[in-house]
């Protein structure tokens, strides 16, 4: 199975949590203009609609995701404290 490079650096988001070790769950990615459904395995249980960053692709849909806050949300938030 090929690794898909484009999904490298890509959010998404859990819809079926992660079980560490003893399983995937499943993310929605934010890919090639759309989202697109991945298996989603990560070190530690992660519950579902926790936002992830996609660190590597296993190929055959797979991929391994790690937990992630987007820096620009932060940012979002001190423009309403300005002022």
């Amino acid at each position: 199975m090929m690794p898909d490079e484009a999904v490298l650096g890509c959010a998404g988001e859990l819809v079926l949590g992660t079980r560490g070790a003893a399983g995937p769950g499943e993310v929605l990615v934010r890919v090639r203009g759309g989202t697109e459904t991945f298996l989603a395995w990560s070190d530690d249980p992660l519950p579902r609609g926790t936002a992830v960053l996609v660190v590597a692709s296993r190929g055959g849909r797979q991929v391994d995701v790690i937990r992630w806050a987007d820096p620009l949300d932060a940012l979002a938030g001190d423009a309403g404290d300005a002022g």
